[in-house]
């Protein structure tokens, strides 16, 4: 990552030399699938019968790359003076196309809110197509806030900064994390206000301009396989399972031993297992997604649009970061893994005719689905139990575990805090503490530490001595260190995530001319799990300030 006190400085390119027409492009969506025969690229459309349609970046008055990842530049062979380069600020905002891409716009559908709603599409983001990276694998690089598409119905197809800084370092924030996710090259200010109504209040005002690159070896939704589906197109349907497999699922495609019916059953199969390890893993770090419609699940297992997202600060399962969301909360923290059950039900029933028709292949879809419930409960368990430093679950967990939650509650707590600090309690010294010395190093993490008194304290510190018990029985068990488990606990909690206070913090200062903070938090989110003195400020609890702070507290859809 790189990122100075101002943008970028981008020194003028050569006429001649332009790397970014190297890249090694090979357009494996695009070359399989059938494109919308219409090639207005901005005309507003319904598309039948076409997986895609041509795009076209909109230009933008005066691009200025503000922040950009070292990792996935080197991932693509982009070294640092390209990245500094004017023609990098030009490719990355759209002003220009280099050779060799293709840029295009996917069709889909989903249910948002529990309702179908039809065609969606990437009604801002566009890819400019598929390249080789360093490893000889393929990436698309998309633009999110490049201008219009044939999806963008109403809208204007642009980003403004605020969300945008927010795509661009909550992408590197999870990557670093561990979680899977679509990673971002860039972040690339337009030079254009773009006007937006912030809360849907009636209040609309103008906003400066953005565009991320994201970069994953797929984009594609579960809702790219329902609206084929719910048109009865079955031809596209098949054609996009078969170019699906292919390309992001060879083990099953070149499986001789299984017909096509059995390869789309273990094609679910697979996504369910990964989506249901991908939502353990935000479970484990409070990651909310806030808007966990069909159309924003990922095929390949990835954590993918990062729109009104937010971090668990203080414990409560019914939190949800996204106003649009407020009243009936379906995507709450605590609801994710059923909501993801949810969304994998309606792909499923998406695939039934290939799967064998209403009774063969819906039996065979469901009972795969089944699993998802099962699995997700296993993974769940392994993860808590690593998080405690408890080594292999035990049955008798789950009623520890249920018990965690719960003190969780009896006052204002943080959730991150609370799970990193047990890695300070001495386990060893347990019995011989008072309440008061025991809960002495979780105390970073209570919003009114005034309220650990009587019942309430001896109710934390009654599960935090059950713990401590779990803890030394797995040291005993297996011979291991009376502090074997630190490492693992420090291993599995992260003192770093992009708090939402934090996001807001860099916003302000952006929004004010100041970028540098897109720099210094990113430098930090690239190591989660170490302690970084002298970056103590990013790991504290949130600020009386950000509590019900729009932006921190709360976002919408609207971007």
């Amino acid at each position: 990552m790189t990122t100075p006190q101002d943008p970028l400085k981008t020194t003028q390119d050569s006429p001649v030399s332009k790397p970014l027409d190297h890249l090694r492009w090979d357009h494996r969506f695009t070359n399989r699938l059938p494109a919308d025969p219409e090639k207005a690229p901005t005309r507003r459309r319904q598309v039948n019968g076409a997986a895609y349609s041509v795009a076209q970046p909109t230009p933008t008055a005066g691009p200025q790359t503000l922040c950009w990842s070292v990792e996935v530049a080197e991932l693509l062979g982009l070294n640092r003076e390209v990245c500094e380069s004017l023609d990098f600020a030009n490719v990355f905002s759209g002003n220009r196309v280099p050779e060799g891409a293709a840029p295009f716009a996917m069709v889909y559908g989903g249910h948002q809110f529990g309702n179908w709603a039809g065609q969606l599409g990437d009604g801002r983001a566009m890819a400019l197509g598929e390249v080789l990276d360093t490893n000889g694998d393929h990436q698309t690089l998309q633009l999110k806030g490049a201008g219009p598409t044939p999806f963008s119905r109403t809208a204007d197809g642009r980003a403004v900064l605020r969300s945008s800084i927010r795509e661009f370092l909550c992408s590197e924030a999870m990557f670093h994390l561990g979680i899977p996710t679509t990673r971002a090259l860039s972040l690339v200010a337009t030079g254009d206000a773009v006007v937006r109504d912030m809360l849907y209040d009636g209040n609309p005002a103008p906003e400066p301009g953005a565009v991320v690159c994201r970069v994953a070896p797929s984009f594609t939704r579960f809702g790219n396989f329902q609206l084929p589906a719910a048109r009865d197109d079955l031809g596209l349907l098949r054609q996009l399972v078969t170019v699906t497999l292919a390309t992001d699922f060879p083990l099953i495609a070149g499986d001789t031993s299984l017909s096509d019916e059995d390869k789309v059953v273990a094609f679910f199969a697979e996504v369910a297992q990964r989506n249901a390890k991908l939502v353990v893993d935000w479970m484990r770090v409070g990651f909310v997604h806030g808007v966990l419609n069909t159309d924003n699940l990922s095929i390949i297992g990835v954590t993918i649009d990062y729109g009104p997202y937010g971090w668990l600060e203080s414990f409560d399962p019914n939190w949800t970061p996204n106003t649009t969301d407020a009243q009936h909360r379906r995507y709450r923290y605590g609801a994710q893994p059923h909501i993801v059950g949810w969304n994998l039900a309606q792909l499923a029933s998406a695939l039934i005719p290939l799967a064998g028709g209403e009774k063969i292949g819906a039996a065979r879809l469901q009972s795969e689905l089944d699993k998802f419930g099962q699995q997700y409960g296993e993974l769940f368990g392994h993860m808590m139990a690593e998080r405690f430093g408890w080594g292999q679950p035990r049955e008798t967990d789950v009623d520890v575990i249920n018990e965690f939650f719960r003190v969780l509650s009896i006052t204002e707590t943080d959730y991150l805090l609370f799970c990193r600090h047990l890695g300070d309690i001495k386990v060893q010294d347990v019995d011989a503490l008072t309440n008061e010395a025991l809960i002495a190093p979780l105390l970073d993490a209570y919003y009114q530490a005034d309220e650990l008194r009587g019942d309430k304290l001896d109710q934390i510190c009654a599960w935090i001595r059950q713990w401590a018990e779990r803890v030394q029985s797995n040291q005993t068990e297996n011979s291991l260190a009376i502090d074997s488990h630190i490492a693992v606990i420090k291993a599995c909690n992260p003192r770093f995530v992009l708090r939402n206070w934090i996001a807001q913090e860099v916003i302000d200062a952006a929004e004010l001319g100041d970028y540098s903070k897109i720099g210094t938090v990113l430098e930090v989110l690239r190591r989660p799990y170490d302690d970084q003195p002298g970056n103590e400020h990013y790991a504290l609890r949130r600020p009386e300030w950000a509590r019900n702070r729009v932006g921190s507290s709360m976002l919408s859809c609207s971007s």
